[in-house]
């Protein structure tokens, strides 16, 4: 794969999931300003992993059996429809589509691409340096789509969280997909296996079958515990605080920004340090972060709490992509990530509503502690992600 070719990739993957996490702030804090409990954002913030449980499977398939543009064309339809819906009619119901179909576009994208990408890669070094560049792609939407939807939210109206800023960060999202249809007309396929190759009463539950798949699965639930609670939380923080939405949107793109620029330096530190050491060591580092959040008495502290949790959990996720390829039977990377992304949207469905349950009786800031807590004691875990390396030779022989 050539440089160029990943920097389309990188840059098509930022316009759809940048249409999820821009919508991802700017539908909450409408719910808010127009009077809904937590508990009803919690459920509103939970429907952008809700349709990814359910589409992700299919999605994997799709892309295991036609490649990169199907899947990403839905994907980009999906993401367009949901900030029309989201601008024209912007109530609380239509915001939960646009979080399902924002969610979906998301998922579908990141599937389809991490499969493209881990099929081109060439060695094992390779492999840990796409996944490095990939990863960038969420990490700058996860800063970008925030803090535009904010700057809109607070400027496009004619007074700040006026409902025509509102409508103008709605429409903002509907219109980047284009760029990534326009990004990805030129980028070919990596080669695939024949669907009649592969073995007709296989099931993705097989996969679980493999133990360092389930203990991965596990270990990555752990990190997107983290990072859902600091979604969650920030906005609520800081709304409480009495926060402005651009703000807020600094706050979660100062996460975004940190969580980017380590995966620039990852491939260089990756090629000395197994992934599982990158693993647990952030996972520590995460833990201290949460722990330490909620006394953070202003936006520079909270900022700063920010940086240090989006260095460590962006440092964990192409490790974890690094090793889910090299662990994958041949042919079937599109299932795997299928049902890696089943898991994490699974809980980050569930999670919201927990968030939002518990933090109405125990206060928001509890919440941290609470994720905080789980991370110090899982972080031993990770050590089980050490790669057998004749099991990777024996899966590798089996990828084209």
């Amino acid at each position: 794969m050539t440089g160029r070719e990943l920097l389309r990739i990188v840059v098509a993957q930022v316009c759809v999931h940048g249409v999820m996490t821009g919508t991802r702030l700017a539908a909450p804090l409408l719910a808010l300003q127009t009077g809904f409990s937590a508990v009803q954002v919690g459920v509103l913030l939970a429907l952008f992993a809700l349709s990814p449980v359910f589409l992700a499977l299919p999605a994997g398939r799709l892309a295991d059996r036609h490649g990169l543009h199907l899947p990403m064309r839905l994907a980009i339809g999906g993401a367009m429809l949901a900030g029309t819906l989201a601008a024209l009619w912007p109530v609380f119901w239509v915001l939960c589509v646009a979080a399902l179909l924002s969610g979906a576009a998301g998922a579908t994208t990141q599937i389809a691409m991490q499969r493209h990408v881990g099929r081109a890669a060439r060695n094992t070094n390779e492999l840990k340096t796409v996944f490095s560049w990939m990863a960038i792609a969420p990490a700058l939407a996860n800063f970008l789509g925030p803090l535009i939807a904010g700057l809109l939210i607070d400027h496009a109206g004619p007074e700040p969280a006026h409902e025509w800023g509102f409508r103008a960060a709605f429409a903002f999202l509907a219109v980047i997909p284009l760029i990534s249809l326009w990004l990805l007309r030129e980028v070919k396929d990596a080669p695939r296996e024949p669907v009649e190759d592969a073995p007709k009463d296989q099931s993705v539950w097989d996969l679980l079958s493999l133990p360092k798949l389930r203990l991965l699965l596990f270990v990555n639930w752990m990190q997107a515990a983290a990072w859902d609670v600091h979604t969650f939380v920030v906005p609520i923080l800081g709304h409480e605080r009495g926060m402005s939405a651009s703000t807020i949107g600094m706050l979660l793109g100062a996460f975004a920004a940190a969580a980017a620029l380590i995966r620039v330096v990852l491939p260089k530190l990756s090629e000395r340090v197994p992934e599982w050491v990158v693993v647990m060591f952030s996972t520590v580092i995460a833990a201290g972060a949460l722990l330490a959040y909620p006394l953070m008495p202003g936006a520079i502290t909270m900022g700063a709490c920010s940086v240090i949790l989006g260095f460590a959990l962006g440092a964990v996720q192409p490790m974890i992509m690094s090793v889910l390829h090299q662990i994958t039977p041949g042919g079937r990377q599109g299932e795997a990530m299928a049902l890696r992304v089943m898991t994490i949207n699974f809980s980050s469905f569930l999670m919201p509503m927990l968030f939002g349950s518990l933090g109405a009786v125990m206060g928001v800031s509890s919440l941290f502690w609470l994720v905080g807590g789980l991370l110090a004691v899982g972080a031993r875990t990770s050590k089980g992600l050490r790669l057998d390396e004749a099991q990777i030779s024996e899966n590798s022989s089996r990828t084209p």
